[in-house]
């Protein structure tokens, strides 16, 4: 990922964060018939490995997990995202030569990636896959709401995929490459944005008024 000095997020805990927070990611391997793509939801163990361990599942009827990944596999996790008309510059009121950009949080993950059938595993990386995401409703779904042999018969039609992180990059590009007035104009200009992303990347500017 091409990234900037300005834009470079080394943080461990803003990583950590941005993946947890972005609920969709793609699992992109390569291999001898070109590269192969597939959303996932992912979740991270920090407890595993020096940088932790992406856990989640694919149909079984998906080829990328029967086709052995040449090198590593990269997780790709984007954050908010918002498009910065150059009309919020306030450098465009003097000289012009502004262009229109786009802001961005991302993570790349690399490893090696192994998938395994083991229904015992299986039914662990399911479980906490789910409780992640039902865990702030007010009701939330529990994979034993089902009758435990269906879930078994779900779980023949998966394969479930774990990724060692051994390289993790971070992108925070949030108009830092602009001056102060630039920042404020374009945290303004998000903030009355219709869009929740961008009301919530008009958060992450960097102002002084923060």
């Amino acid at each position: 990922m091409y990234t900037p000095p300005a834009f470079r997020e080394d943080d461990p805990s803003i990583l950590r964060q941005i993946i947890r927070e972005a609920r969709l990611s793609t699992l992109v391997t390569a291999a001898p018939e070109g590269l192969q793509a597939t959303p996932l939801p992912l979740f991270l163990d920090e407890t595993e490995g020096e940088q932790g361990v992406l856990y989640g599942h694919l149909a079984k009827a998906n080829p990328q997990w029967k086709t052995a990944a040449s090198g590593e596999a990269l997780a790709i996790f984007m954050g908010p995202d918002a498009y910065i008309t150059p009309s919020w510059y306030a450098s465009k009121r003097e000289h012009g030569r502004v262009v229109p950009t786009w802001n961005y949080a991302a993570v790349h993950a690399y490893g090696p990636v192994e998938f395994f059938e083991d229904e015992t595993w299986l039914l662990q990386a399911v479980t906490r896959l789910t409780n992640l995401h039902e865990g702030q409703r007010e009701e939330p779904w529990a994979v034993t709401d089902a009758p435990e042999p269906f879930i078994k018969s779900q779980l023949k039609g998966i394969v479930g995929m774990r990724l060692t992180i051994v390289r993790i990059e971070g992108k925070r590009k949030m108009s830092q490459n602009r001056s102060e007035l630039d920042r404020e104009g374009v945290a303004a200009g998000l903030a009355e944005s219709e869009r929740a992303t961008d009301r919530l990347v008009a958060t992450m500017i960097p102002t002084q008024s923060k």
